[in-house]
């Protein structure tokens, strides 16, 4: 812990300096608290944004009369070199490889709307993002060991889980734990502040166990809002899930329409749960924003060079910072190896959970048990990331193919012949950011046509085989006989 007043100043490294939006509200909630002698370093491949980003960090720190300062470099390693704080915002392969992760699987009928955290575009997506997060880790040991990383890459639970208990003190950090407060203030009428929870799950699926208003329950009136149709219409996806399995979830209404398999399977699910504009549910959404922020970002139009401080948003990050700095407790929800956690998921998995940032670093908080339907849930989606992230490590084509093929959505929708053909026709587009598949393909498993009047091998058969191949004699023999065979006594079959 130091002190609001120590000589020395915080350094902090934002790996993916040039995300627009998460660097300029990052480093402008960072300024706005407590820590004000900040070094920032904005590290990306190129400085084409950074540069940018960096001269807007520049005017709002004149404006503000503050004594931080920004540089932008290229290289990583220098980047992190004695950092006190690391921020990981960045997104491999850009606009190009999200429409990969979208167009590839839209062609073969898997229909995403964000496709950054489950479904074929979130387990690609990982395997772009895995190696980079990993080496970043490999840096930062080196190079600043003591420095806290927080995640902000998607998908989260992938990233976290595949950085794993190693020597970097690494938390995932997202914004649905705050932004479903903020809805959940509004159906029930109650002051976000004043609501008392507790929320466990996994990241973009972690559940409210607990909602309270000075000790009363508020699920009961939450409930009955969900059953009015001007409310259920905000967000028929959370809502019919909230409906059929009883508790509120952490994330949208967008995002968790593809983690399972009941709202964008046909047409007509698409239609029922899927079908509000701008509501981020809509085919292909991710895409389309990031498109536009890539047009709007050519016009100069997505960063104001005239900047003053403002009022600090709901992200986590700088609160954290700012609470190891000053030693003030800030509780939080963070993704995080379990650990035992959450008692009914997997001790090795990636799960979001109540933590606590003080002066002595960070600190899990045991959540208990999750309700058996809850888990059951979660663990669809679990089971999907363990696999895409024994991918992503080992370079390994055919967990990739396990890793679409037990992915809720996509098993909803296609075969098992043509989720490897999906899966390997993503590989080929995307290998230029996959450099652990480098000579690796995922295998060709033709379908085997069955010629007509071909006789099974003879193998023995299970018992419930054998009585089903003997009803079958049987059946034959009363067909040509037409004539109904003696029921013979029990236990002659």
């Amino acid at each position: 812990m130091r002190t609001i007043e120590h000589a020395n100043r915080i350094r902090i490294a934002i790996i993916g300096g040039g995300s627009v939006v998460f660097c300029q509200t990052l480093i402008g909630d960072i300024l706005a608290g407590a820590t004000k002698a900040v070094d920032f370093t904005l590290m990306a491949p190129t400085t084409v944004r950074t540069s940018v980003m960096a001269a807007w960090a520049e005017s709002l720190i004149r404006a503000e009369g503050l004594s931080a300062t920004v540089s932008v470099l290229t290289d990583q390693r220098e980047a992190v070199r004695h950092a006190d704080y690391v921020i990981a915002t960045f997104n491999i392969g850009g606009l190009r490889a999200t429409e990969c992760d979208y167009e590839i699987p839209m062609r073969h009928g898997v229909d995403q709307c964000v496709g950054d955290t489950l479904g074929p575009g979130g387990i690609f997506r990982a395997q772009r993002a895995i190696p980079v997060a990993t080496q970043l880790a490999r840096d930062i040991s080196e190079l600043c060991p003591r420095a806290v990383l927080l995640n902000y890459v998607n998908p989260m639970a992938m990233i976290c889980w595949a950085l794993g208990d190693g020597p970097v003190t690494t938390v995932g950090l997202c914004h649905g734990v705050q932004v479903s407060l903020d809805l959940i203030a509004g159906y029930t009428g109650v002051p976000k502040q004043e609501i008392e929870y507790l929320s466990a799950g996994i990241n973009h699926m972690a559940w409210f166990l607990r909602l309270q208003h000075r000790g009363s329950d508020l699920y009961p009136l939450l409930r009955e809002r969900f059953e009015h149709p001007e409310y259920y219409a905000n967000e028929k996806v959370r809502g019919e899930l909230f409906r059929h399995f009883g508790y509120f979830m952490t994330e949208s209404t967008a995002h968790l329409s593809e983690y399972l398999p009941y709202f964008r399977k046909n047409p007509a699910a698409l239609t029922d749960y899927c079908d509000e504009l701008d509501s981020g549910t809509e085919t292909g959404a991710e895409v389309k924003w990031s498109r536009m922020v890539a047009e709007r970002w050519k016009d100069g139009e997505l960063v104001d060079m005239h900047p003053t401080l403002g009022q600090p948003s709901s992200e986590y990050g700088p609160r954290i910072i700012e609470a190891i700095e000053t030693g003030q407790q800030f509780h939080f929800q963070g993704n995080v190896i379990n650990r035992g956690m959450i008692v009914n998921l997997p001790p090795d998995c990636c799960v979001e959970g109540p933590m606590i940032a003080d002066g002595s670093g960070l600190h899990q908080v045991i959540a208990g048990e999750l309700p058996s339907c809850c888990a059951a849930l979660n663990l669809t989606n679990i089971n999907v990331q363990r696999l895409a992230v024994e991918a992503a490590l080992d370079g390994d084509p055919e967990a990739l193919v396990h890793a679409c093929a037990v992915d809720p959505l996509t098993s909803a929708v296609l075969t098992l012949r043509e989720i490897r053909e999906m899966a390997g026709e993503m590989l080929d587009a995307q290998r230029e950011w996959l450099p652990q598949f480098a000579g690796r393909r995922i295998r060709t498993l033709p379908s085997i046509p069955i010629p007509e009047g071909t006789r099974r091998a003879e193998v023995p058969l299970d018992p419930s085989l054998a009585v089903a191949a003997r009803f079958g004699q049987l059946a034959e023999i009363e067909g040509r006989s037409g004539s109904r065979p003696a029921v013979r006594e029990r236990g002659a079959i």
